[in-house]
């Protein structure tokens, strides 16, 4: 990325976060001490923009000096899950873990039913999609049997268990962290010694 194409994307990182909070020029300019032909030029690129001007801007709108001239780059958009297994199930974490919206996206491949120990209990709710095959959801006493294109979303203070119906399946899910602990494999947290572990996770064996 040329020193061009950043000062253009700082020029949209400002004119967009002007226009997000409603704020006119005259508006912005007055917040960061420059009068509104200045800032106009700037935000159109009829003026280069001074270090001293992009501290005053950034501060005024509530944003960091490098928040606001972070070059943009393919590694902070484009996810390239690899495939983890355990225990009959697959799954691709399609977020960045620690997500900052405090959930977790994943691709999961449920083989055949087959037992997998007892139904999980975990605060929080989740939220799945069946992308093929149908999958069946144990829900507290009810068996519920999930087809493609259809979505379900429930709170996981009821046991619940996911298995494939029929075949193999798949589903696109979201977890809150309770439940990206409790279900995907190799997230769990370390338990402490002597603790019991827990039980029946999806594709337990």
């Amino acid at each position: 990325m040329t020193q061009e194409d950043t000062e253009s994307i700082v020029r949209q990182r400002i004119r967009g976060l002007r226009s997000a909070r409603g704020w006119t020029l005259d508006t912005l300019a007055a917040r960061c001490y420059l009068s509104p032909s200045t800032l106009s030029r700037i935000e159109t690129g009829r003026q280069r923009i001074s270090l001293e001007q992009l501290v005053a801007i950034a501060k005024a709108l509530g944003t960091s000096l490098d928040q606001l001239v972070e070059p943009e780059g393919d590694e902070d958009v484009v996810i390239r899950p690899e495939p983890e297994s355990a225990g009959g199930t697959t799954f691709w974490l399609l977020s960045r873990e620690r997500d900052r919206r405090g959930v977790t996206i994943a691709k999961m491949r449920i083989v055949e039913a087959r037992d997998v120990g007892e139904p999980r209990v975990h605060p929080g709710y989740e939220w799945f999609t069946v992308l093929s095959g149908i999958v069946r959801l144990q829900l507290g006493t009810r068996t519920i049997l999930v087809h493609p294109g259809q979505a379900v979303e429930f709170p996981t203070m009821t046991p619940h268990r996911l298995d494939a119906h029929g075949g193999p399946a798949e589903l696109l899910t979201i977890f809150d962290h309770d439940g990206e602990q409790a279900h995907l494999p190799g997230h769990q947290r370390p338990r402490k010694r002597g603790a019991r572990p827990p039980v029946g996770s999806i594709g337990e064996s």
